[in-house]
């Protein structure tokens, strides 16, 4: 159920992002699009407001040569003729600039033809008034007169020429303005219906996730009371299977004390006939040095047998013990002490990780030390010279003080743990196999308990 809706929820939300991503691309494509347009619109109205600005200042620049012509013709100053001599370079500079402007426009290069055709007209009819006036000093004669009509028609002529050139420019200057406000309010109007779309888009997101992110949360909280549930249903049958193993180990322990004492019972009483025929024979026969070491050979493992039930015995049966409260710490550290020598021998590197907050536990302090001593002894030996690592640990942990004894070991197979703490079982070459029997029946004496882990080659924790 959460993953589905996990999945439907991510869906959306790219089928979301999707949209928004193409409507922005839309948007953007159309914007670009009118953009430059405008801009194209911009550079021609730019472009069209040169050419009339440039045609208005050839118009001007004839009317000044014009006007300093006549200044001079009626003052006779020379300074009028500044104006005059300066056009002709002014004015071709202005139609260089204009030619530039319109020389993709065949119908503007032919009128601008026309007009520089009129202009030079005109400027030949102002110099031969110059030079007449030159000649005559005067402004009576008739043939300046008649030049003056005809540069008047010249002059009528440009002024139309340029004004119908300056009327066709104004005429694109309206059209571009026309479009250029088109291009601009499609603009306005693209951004404002992606705008609105976004908003929709947004709102319709935020609605969906709000939804869905309802179900999942509600789904989350359904999977974390599941899960919960099945976390505690492990955890207690965890507890159950430790308690299991637990009562199993002492059943266990029990069974093997029942059959050490019947074993014990049963051994002792032939044993100990044994033992007093061997001392009868011994005052009854004749002694020599054959019947002496027989006698002794039979007295010695007589004995030797009596002290294997006795060790069995005491590794089985129940402890007298004396409690009294002491920090497991310390009593580790007093077993190390003990176990210093094995250490530095072997060269194993010792490692502790002690808790601070260790609680204080009520023990009887001797035999829990034998007890750590067995265990700390038996990582030793099952640690190679110079490479191994002893790693001792304390915590307190569910009110519970735990002591991990750690080595790198060769390890033990699955079979050997389940034989572990049984009498006479031993991985050891000269171990008697009573060790760990005497450490279980020490730990069970103070209702607490022990178990191994290990794994073939790598090492075992107590």
């Amino acid at each position: 159920m959460r993953k589905y809706i996990v999945d439907r929820l991510a869906t959306r939300i790219r089928w979301g992002f999707l949209s928004a991503f193409l409507l922005l691309l839309i948007s953007y494509i159309f914007t670009f699009y009118f953009t430059q347009d405008v801009l194209y619109q911009s550079n021609q109205l730019d472009h069209t407001n040169k050419v009339i600005n440039e045609l208005g200042l050839l118009q001007s620049s004839i009317t000044d040569a014009e006007s300093g012509l006549r200044g001079y013709i009626y003052t006779n100053d020379p300074q009028f003729l500044d104006l005059y001599k300066k056009a002709p370079a002014k004015m071709d500079s202005l139609f260089n600039n204009v030619i530039l402007l319109i020389s993709d426009d065949k119908v503007t290069v032919s009128n601008l033809d026309t007009l520089k055709d009129l202009i030079n007209k005109k400027f030949r009819i102002m110099d031969s008034a110059k030079n007449i006036f030159q000649e005559r000093g005067s402004i009576a004669s008739e043939t300046i007169k008649r030049l003056g009509v005809v540069g008047k028609g010249y002059m009528d002529a440009i002024r139309h020429t340029t004004q119908s050139m300056r009327n066709k420019e104004i005429k694109l200057t309206k059209q571009r303005n026309t479009r250029f406000k088109s291009s601009s309010d499609l603009i306005k109007v693209v951004n404002i219906i992606s705008l609105i779309f976004a908003i929709l888009i947004t709102f319709y997101s935020i609605v969906t996730f709000n939804n869905e992110n309802s179900a999942k949360q509600a789904a989350d909280r359904k999977a974390a009371a599941f899960r919960d549930q099945l976390e505690q249903r492990i955890a207690e049958l965890n507890r159950l299977n430790k308690e299991l193993v637990e009562l199993k180990s002492i059943e266990k322990f029990a069974a093997t004390g029942r059959i050490a004492r019947t074993i014990a019972h049963e051994v002792r009483n032939p044993l100990t006939n044994i033992n007093l025929a061997a001392e009868h024979l011994k005052s009854e026969i004749t002694a020599t040095s054959e019947t002496d070491l027989l006698i002794e050979m039979i007295t010695r493992n007589g004995y030797r047998i009596n002290q294997l039930i006795s060790d069995l015995l005491n590794s089985t049966k129940a402890s007298h013990l004396e409690f009294s409260k002491h920090n497991i710490n310390e009593l580790l550290e007093n077993s190390l002490q003990l176990a210093r020598d094995r250490i530095d021998l072997k060269g194993v590197k010792l490692v502790k990780h002690f808790a601070h907050d260790i609680c204080p536990v009520l023990v009887d302090a001797e035999k829990i030390q034998i007890a750590l001593l067995n265990v700390i002894v038996n990582a030793i030996e099952a640690m190679d010279s110079t490479e191994g690592v002893l790693d001792i640990r304390t915590e307190h942990k569910d009110n519970q003080c735990i002591v991990k004894i750690t080595d790198n070991g060769k390890g033990m197979t699955q079979e050997e743990l389940s034989n572990l703490f049984e009498p006479y079982f031993t991985t050891k070459e000269n171990g008697t196999g009573l060790g760990l029997t005497n450490t279980q029946n020490i730990i069970l004496s103070h209702k607490a308990n022990i178990h191994a882990e290990s794994t073939p080659g790598k090492g075992t924790t107590f």
